[in-house]
């Protein structure tokens, strides 16, 4: 294929985005490569959203930052055709993920403490209010100097509940809890709570008119025709709050428990090493990620409380937000259901992992430990490659198949990799119990 008609193809689909090339005899590959290609761009926009985050820390990496600009200028490079190329970019990519996720983890524990077991209260609070949404700790530390003394209650929504775990950030006694669940649920959320609210990461939807008003986006959030905030300067976001109505008391009896640390559950170590020899744990079970707005996603809560009582739950990210307010109990003093925290709290649940495969004197394979997640795009697949490279198999996986994964991709992660997608939840929980 001469110069020409390798530069036509590669723009019919990249155009096309896996419908296949337009160029009879050479459109399949053409077509796994585009896709392969939107895969790494989705994982190198996870990696950087979670770089971001790191760097408003004041903490970088020369080694990740050199690879996100090698993988970027990989898709303008001969490589571009060669699909074994960009199942190795994955992988690098997933194992740069790790390196990432790691890095934030120490920036967040540096700056805010280890997160330590907290109860995080569901009810309203009478008074001026601000919620809190995204991911960024930063900005949630700038709001909560800023409004110190003030009157103004702040909330947490979403994937903002784990920062009540940190000792640094839950010394704010007006950080007086969180509201709402996953962040498709904020439409509904943010035109019923009267206060003001800040967006400070991805996963902002664009507002309703009931709200357009009264919210404020920051660092690389933007939403048309509202408010931006710069250099963490929260003075508008203050007067605005201070000139809406309060927030009414409304009382529940609800708490989300989240801060399970690695040190916190490493802690434990020898007395779950004791309970599983006893019998008392059969199975650990990570079931979380990024949740979507889909009937389909209910298969997540139907999942947990089928669980028989001596298995625990581990979770992170929005994923947990179908059932964390289950009471699943506790076995011997541990609960069986443990946040983690953020999906960049992924890292923890690697270094458990790898903590519980030293502590049995098995192979990670080997663990009695099964992987059920929900997902979408962009920092998810920088995610799932990060489990890929860290050598997890048999993951389940839905609740339907990624949109940039084809025939040719899916054997690849079915036969290398054992990715399952979930089917119903008492089916895939006998199967895995079976195992």
């Amino acid at each position: 294929m001469n110069d020409e008609l390798k530069m036509f193809c590669y723009q019919c689909s990249q155009t096309a985005r896996g419908t296949g090339c337009t160029i009879k005899g050479v459109c399949g590959k053409e077509a796994t490569v585009a896709r392969l290609q939107d895969n790494l761009l989705y994982a190198l926009k996870g990696i950087s959203a979670y770089l971001y985050h790191a760097r408003e820390l004041k903490t970088t990496d020369s080694e990740i930052d050199a690879f996100v600009e090698k993988s970027l200028f990989s898709t303008l490079t001969n490589v571009n055709f060669d699909v074994t190329s960009f199942l190795d970019f994955a992988l690098q990519a997933g194992k740069m993920n790790i390196k990432t996720m790691k890095l934030l983890k120490e920036a967040h524990i540096k700056h805010y403490g280890e997160p330590t077991p907290t109860k995080v209260s569901t009810k309203t609070t009478k008074g001026k209010g601000i919620i809190v949404t995204g991911h960024s700790l930063k900005a949630l530390e700038e709001l909560l100097k800023q409004t110190e003394n003030t009157g103004i209650n702040i909330y947490t929504h979403s994937e903002m509940l784990p920062a009540h775990g940190y000792p640094e950030l839950k010394k704010f006694k007006h950080l007086i809890g969180n509201l709402g669940g996953a962040w498709h649920d904020q439409r509904t959320l943010f035109t019923q709570f009267p206060g003001a609210i800040l967006a400070t990461s991805n996963c902002v939807l664009l507002p309703t008119d009931a709200y357009r008003e009264r919210i404020f986006t920051m660092g690389a959030t933007g939403l048309p025709g509202v408010p931006h905030i710069k250099e963490f300067d929260f003075t508008p976001l203050i007067k605005k709050a201070q000139s809406l109505p309060e927030v009414e008391e409304k009382p529940s009896s609800k708490f989300l428990t989240t801060g399970f640390s690695k040190s916190v559950i490493l802690s434990l170590g020898t007395k779950i090493k004791d309970l599983v020899n006893q019998g008392k744990i059969r199975h650990f079970f990570v079931v979380g990620g990024c949740d979507t707005p889909t009937k389909k996603n209910e298969y997540y809560r139907k999942f947990v409380e089928l669980l028989p009582k001596d298995t625990i739950v581990i979770t992170l990210a929005c994923g947990k937000y179908r059932f964390n307010e289950l009471d699943l109990g506790e076995i011997d003093g541990i609960p069986r259901l443990l946040d983690l925290g953020q999906c960049n709290d992924t890292i923890v649940a690697l270094e458990i992992a790898e903590a519980l495969s030293e502590l049995f004197g098995t192979p990670i394979e080997n663990l009695p430990l099964s992987l059920v997640l929900t997902w979408m795009e962009q920092k998810a697949v920088a995610i799932l490659w990060s489990l890929l490279a860290f050598g997890f198999k048999n993951i389940y996986l839905g609740p339907i198949i990624p949109a940039w994964v084809n025939e040719e991709i899916l054997e690849v992660l079915t036969s290398k990799f054992g990715i399952k997608l979930i089917s119903e939840p008492e089916k895939d929980l006998e199967e895995i119990l079976r195992r």
